[in-house]
């Protein structure tokens, strides 16, 4: 999880587009999503977030292959306080297995 979130940023994720359309609803905390053929808005307050995603080619290693998806982040009328804790929140919602 990052410590802070610019208003603009790209970052791979290790999911299916399907994966993170799955999990959207609840990692934006409930709020309206509208979705689109290459990603999602969702409406903060009377702000905006765009996600836009492509896949990647899976990472291979050995025999193991694992899907990963760029995701781009755009922030647009949202204050510095909100967008940090609304990426927390989606950081933690949609982390995956660990230890």
């Amino acid at each position: 999880m990052q410590g802070w979130y610019p208003e603009r940023f790209e970052r791979e994720m290790g999911c299916t587009g399907h994966e993170l359309a799955t999990w959207l609803p609840g990692a934006s905390g409930a709020r309206p999503v509208v979705w689109l053929d290459d990603g999602a808005d969702v409406s903060i307050d009377a702000g905006t977030l765009r996600l836009r995603w492509r896949a990647l080619e899976p990472r291979r290693i050995a025999l193991l292959r694992m899907p990963r998806l760029a995701v781009q982040f755009e922030f647009d009328g949202v204050d510095e306080s909100t967008r940090q804790q609304v990426m927390r929140y989606f950081d933690l919602y949609t982390q995956r297995g660990g230890g």
